[in-house]
């Protein structure tokens, strides 16, 4: 099973303000323990909302609108993605996410949501679509 793991945005991440050194040392460890156990498949920290954009589907229409966002709660900062065997291990590594040292008062929160495989779309996913599916994942693994 595949689980995204989101790390929410807080006022610092949109302000731009780099990670501590101590947080920085601190998820490296964390990261080197999710790759020596198997379970990351990727993971990265994301720019402030200041250097992103949203395309907004309406119809046949297209919107671009630029960043910043203003609803910080709902921006992500970051994400993992984790290959386990179940939602309660994924929890489990996600509960041992290192929080910032230098700032043991605060309070975040990371969202956990486990990926759609093909299989998951039962008979909505025809054998021509799920070879498709396969097809993809072969050519992706190889970049």
């Amino acid at each position: 099973m595949r689980f995204m793991v989101l790390i929410k945005a807080n006022k610092d991440s949109e302000a731009g303000v780099m990670p501590s050194a101590e947080l920085l040392e601190a998820m490296g460890r964390y990261n080197e323990e999710l790759v020596k156990a198997g379970v990351m498949l990727a993971g990265d920290g994301l720019h402030p909302s200041s250097k992103g954009a949203r395309v907004r589907f309406e119809g046949d229409q297209r919107t671009v609108i630029d960043g910043p966002f203003a609803e910080t709660k709902e921006l992500l900062a970051g994400y993992w993605i984790l290959q386990v065997k179940s939602r309660e291990e994924a929890i489990e590594w996600v509960k041992r996410i290192p929080n910032d040292p230098t700032r043991p008062d605060e309070v975040s929160e990371v969202e956990i949501r486990q990926v759609f495989e093909a299989e998951d779309f039962g008979d909505v996913a025809t054998p021509e679509i799920l070879e498709q599916e396969k097809r993809l994942r072969e050519q992706l693994g190889g970049n």
